[in-house]
């Protein structure tokens, strides 16, 4: 296992590696002057002398492969450099946003499972039957509507219409839990609803697969309690498909659920994403792509590593 974790390490160095370079190479083409957003004024009132000085300051008086070879080195060292917009250390600038959308993506991931896997299993065991119909409808609306749609409906609906739930903002934890599920309960429901869909039609699928093999018929032919086939023996080798769905969401979460994070004025990776785009704050941008990356690849592996504890039949040895 040890050998398959560090092997599969070393592999995400040179992904990072070309990651980086595509970044760097695409934001340093992009039209603007980092002079101007710097200092937030217009080139005809910029003097050469203060060009000059911010130049120096910034590095952006060296070539590109200097400058791209110093934004690695420091990249290693956890140093991703500094904003344009407000001259803070865009790694520390990410990771105060990343407890909020940690907890967003979180709440929402609890959420969707909690709707996805009652669903997709009772459309599997019922399967031609009228729940298996209706959540496969359910299922088919939800993939079909975008999340942005959700949240507004939601809004619409919570805080408009019964203003019973806060439409926009966030409360920690140490402010009382009622007041922190005031404020999370719409934007993770948005988000959960469309996750829900995509899972519950899994949940069915890989149930209906799994149902069907020999060795669910032989457990059922020893006379075990149907509860017992189904969660003790079909249930788990199912969830196999289901794991690389959810790894791949939380990936997408951990980046920020950009539009939902927007609408919800929820300040988490998302939301700053949008804001540095906006303000073509180049360095945040990258930190921002090359965190993302990173926390792709690890969920990744952390999947790849379960895969070996719900199913014996999977492990990771040399012949791998």
């Amino acid at each position: 296992m040890w050998t398959y974790i560090i092997r599969r390490v070393l592999q995400a160095i040179p992904t990072l590696l070309i990651i980086s370079i595509l970044v760097f190479s695409l934001l340093y083409i992009t039209p603007g002057d980092p002079v101007n957003l710097i200092l937030g004024t217009e080139d005809k009132k910029i003097t050469p002398e203060q060009r000059a000085v911010v130049e120096a300051d910034w590095g952006l008086d060296k070539p590109f492969f200097e400058r791209y070879f110093n934004f690695l080195i420091g990249a290693i060292q956890g140093d991703l450099g500094k904003s344009y917009a407000t001259g803070q250390d865009v790694f520390s600038s990410v990771m105060q946003r990343m407890p909020a959308t940690l907890k967003l993506a979180g709440a929402a991931m609890v959420l969707s499972l909690l709707i996805s896997l009652p669903l997709g299993i009772l459309a599997a065991i019922r399967h031609n039957s009228i729940w298996d119909s209706l959540a496969t409808a359910l299922a088919t609306v939800g993939i079909s509507l975008p999340r942005f749609w959700f949240g507004l409906v939601l809004i619409i609906f919570f805080s408009l219409k019964l203003q019973l739930l806060p439409s926009m903002g966030s409360a920690n934890l140490d402010q009382g839990l009622g007041q922190f599920l005031k404020f999370i309960i719409l934007p993770a429901s948005s988000l959960a609803l469309s996750m829900a869909a995509v899972q519950t039609r899994m949940i069915r699928s890989s149930m209906l697969e799994v149902l069907g093999q020999d060795y669910v018929r032989y457990a059922r032919s020893k006379g075990l309690k149907e509860r017992v086939v189904i969660y003790g023996h079909a249930l788990k080798n199912a969830m196999i498909p289901v794991i690389t769905i959810v790894g791949g969401e939380i990936g997408g979460l951990l980046g920020g659920a950009v539009v939902t994070e927007q609408i919800f004025s929820w300040p988490g990776v998302g939301r700053l994403t949008v804001n540095s785009i906006t303000k073509r704050d180049y360095p945040m941008i990258q930190g921002i792509t090359l965190l993302l990356c990173t926390s792709y690849l690890m969920i990744n592996l952390l999947v790849d590593i379960l895969y070996g504890f719900i199913d014996p039949r999977i492990r990771y040895d040399k012949k791998v």
